[in-house]
C-alpha cells in the first residue's frame, strides 16, 4: 500500500532543463546496496519508503550489483509494486559487462545490446532515461550518440542522457545531436559534491546553455560529508573496501576539520551535515537533482527532509565556500574539465 499523500508538496519537482521531463529534488541511486541473489526486506522497504516521500526516479546502470546485473533484477521486482507511469528508471550502460571487445565502452553493439540485457533484467518494456555512462575515446560520437537515437526510435528509452563527460565531451555530444538530428540529450550525470566542484567551472554553464538538466551523483562523497567519519574511519565503511570512490587519503586531518566545521554550519541551520551538503548541490536550480544511496529506510528519510530548508543565506555561502576551496578534492574519480 503506497502513501496516498506522497504528492503533497514535501518534494519538490524541478525540470529537467528545458524538458518537459520533471525529477524529484533527490534520486534513490541503486549503486550498493541493491545486489545480491534475490530481494531482501531491506531493499523493498528503501524503495516504498522512497515512493512514500515523493521519490518517484530510480538510477541504474548495467553494471550495479554486485554482481553486475543484480540491482537491476532485484529492483526492477520491487519496482512492480508500485505504478509503473508514475516513476522514472533510469539505466546506463558503458563499463565492463561480459569479456571480450564487445562488452563495455560505446559502440553501437554493446551499448544496444546491453540495454536489451538491462530490459530483460528490468522485466520492463522500456526505460525512462537510458545513459552512455563514460565517453568513449575510440568510438566516434555518432557511432554512440547514434545508438541512443536508435534507443528512442525503437521504444525502448523514452529520454537519453550522458554521465562523467567533461564539458568539452558534452559540447561534442550535444553538437553531434544537432547536427545529425538525433534525439537531443536531455540530462547529464556528473560527480558534484562540496567536496568535488569541478563542474562549477565550466559544464553547468554548457548545460544551462543548451537546456539539459543535470543529476548530481555522490553528493555525500561517498559518506564523508556525512557525521560517519568525524571520529574516524569507521570498520566496514566504504573507505575501507577496496575500489572505493573514497579513498583513505581523502580523510587526511585537515578534510576532516574542515568536515567538522560544516557540521557546525549545519547545526545551526538545523539540519544534519548530510541534510546541508543535499540542500547545497540544489542550491543552484540548475541542478535538478541530487542522487543519494541509502542503506536503510532511515537513511531515505533523513535526507528527504534536506528539502525543508534549500536556501542560504550570503553569509553561509561564504563560510562554506572557505572552507570547501581549502580541501577540495580536485583528484577523486570522475572529476572532469
Amino acid at each position: 500500500m503506497t502513501d496516498i499523500n506522497r504528492y503533497d508538496g514535501r518534494m519538490p519537482y524541478r525540470k529537467c532543463g528545458r524538458w518537459g521531463l520533471k525529477l524529484p529534488a533527490l534520486t534513490l541511486g541503486c549503486w550498493h546496496n541493491f545486489g545480491g541473489d534475490q530481494p531482501t526486506e531491506n531493499q523493498r522497504a528503501m524503495i516504498h519508503t522512497s515512493f512514500d516521500a515523493g521519490i518517484t526516479h530510480f538510477d541504474l546502470a548495467n553494471n550495479y550489483g554486485p554482481p553486475p546485473g543484480s540491482a537491476e533484477v532485484n529492483v526492477g521486482k520491487l519496482l512492480r509494486d508500485l505504478p509503473r507511469d508514475e516513476i522514472i528508471v533510469s539505466s546506463k550502460a558503458g563499463y565492463l559487462m561480459w569479456p571480450g571487445p564487445y562488452g563495455e565502452f560505446g559502440s553501437r553493439k554493446y551499448l544496444l545490446a546491453s540495454l536489451d540485457q538491462s530490459l530483460k533484467r528490468l522485466g520492463m518494456d522500456y526505460v525512462d532515461i537510458f545513459y552512455s555512462h563514460r565517453f568513449d575515446s575510440q568510438t566516434p560520437l555518432e557511432e554512440t550518440m547514434g545508438a541512443l537515437e536508435t534507443a528512442v526510435r525503437q521504444g525502448k528509452a523514452l529520454y537519453t542522457g550522458i554521465s562523467s563527460y567533461t564539458s568539452d565531451q558534452t559540447v561534442a555530444a550535444i553538437q553531434t545531436c544537432t547536427a545529425r538530428n538525433f534525439q537531443p540529450l536531455v540530462i547529464h550525470q556528473p560527480n558534484y559534491s562540496l567536496l568535488n566542484r569541478w563542474i562549477e567551472k565550466r559544464l553547468l554553464n554548457v548545460t544551462g546553455e543548451h537546456g539539459l538538466g543535470v543529476i548530481a551523483f555522490c553528493p555525500l562523497y561517498q559518506g564523508l560529508l556525512t557525521d560517519k567519519y568525524l571520529q574516524g574511519i569507521p570498520a566496514g565503511s566504504r573507505a575501507t573496501v577496496q575500489g572505493s570512490l573514497l579513498r583513505e587519503g581523502d580523510l587526511r586531518p585537515e578534510v576532516i576539520e574542515a568536515v567538522h566545521q560544516l557540521a557546525k554550519i549545519a547545526s545551526t541551520r538545523g539540519q544534519t551535515l548530510a541534510q546541508m551538503s543535499l540542500s547545497w548541490v540544489l542550491r543552484d536550480e540548475r541542478v535538478t537533482t541530487a542522487l543519494i544511496g541509502a542503506s536503510s529506510p532511515r537513511q531515505i528519510i533523513e535526507n528527504v527532509a534536506c528539502v525543508k530548508n534549500l536556501s542560504f543565506t550570503g553569509e553561509e555561502l561564504q563560510r562554506i565556500d572557505a572552507l570547501t576551496r581549502s580541501v577540495e578534492l580536485p583528484t577523486s574519480p570522475w572529476a572532469g574539465e
